[in-house]
């Protein structure tokens, strides 16, 4: 039981830092990332956030995978 909940304060403390970062930096609006507006709707294509997003969780999970 006691593993559990400390991968659990670990993933709530990641999850509370993205969102406190996430305020200040704005990777939501790179380009590439595909806007289609219409009269009633909107459409987002977040492109290039999902590549980078992906880049940058691959090598964390790479460098924690690597000298654990």
């Amino acid at each position: 039981m006691n593993g559990i909940s400390k991968v659990l304060m670990i993933v709530g403390g990641i999850i509370f830092l993205i969102g406190f970062i996430s305020q200040f930096i704005k990777i939501g609006k790179l380009p590439g990332d595909i806007i289609v507006k219409k009269e009633n709707f909107t459409v987002y294509f977040p492109i290039m956030t999902s590549i980078l997003l992906s880049v940058l969780l691959t090598t964390i999970f790479y460098l924690i995978g690597r000298y654990k």
